[in-house]
């Protein structure tokens, strides 16, 4: 079962890079989004991309309200709880499966 242990705590320390990452993303686009950014730049072109597969599915559940985006603040929120949560959700499971 060690093998199964150390699996989950490999994918939960992926994880534990991955989150903040997507989080620093998805504020850059919020920051670049207020100043009317060129859509042909390939830096913004590269943040909608890697950013639009988080806050498409947020979008389509959440109400207008209107000229406000208040899907960036759900993703964070989310991005948040599935780091306090689930990555130490994972590691404390890979680390009773390995005893």
């Amino acid at each position: 079962m060690f093998v199964l242990g150390n699996f989950f705590i490999g994918f939960a320390r992926a994880l534990e890079i991955a989150i903040p990452i997507l989080y620093w993303l998805i504020l850059v686009r919020a920051l670049i989004s207020w100043v009317n950014p060129d859509p042909f730049n390939p830096i913004v072109q590269f943040l909608n991309r890697a950013t639009d597969p988080i806050l498409a599915p947020i979008r389509r559940f959440m109400p207008t309200l209107g000229p406000f985006d208040i899907s960036p603040v759900i993703a964070i929120l989310i991005l948040i709880f599935l780091q306090k949560f689930l990555v130490l959700t994972l590691i404390d499971f890979g680390t009773r499966l390995k005893f």
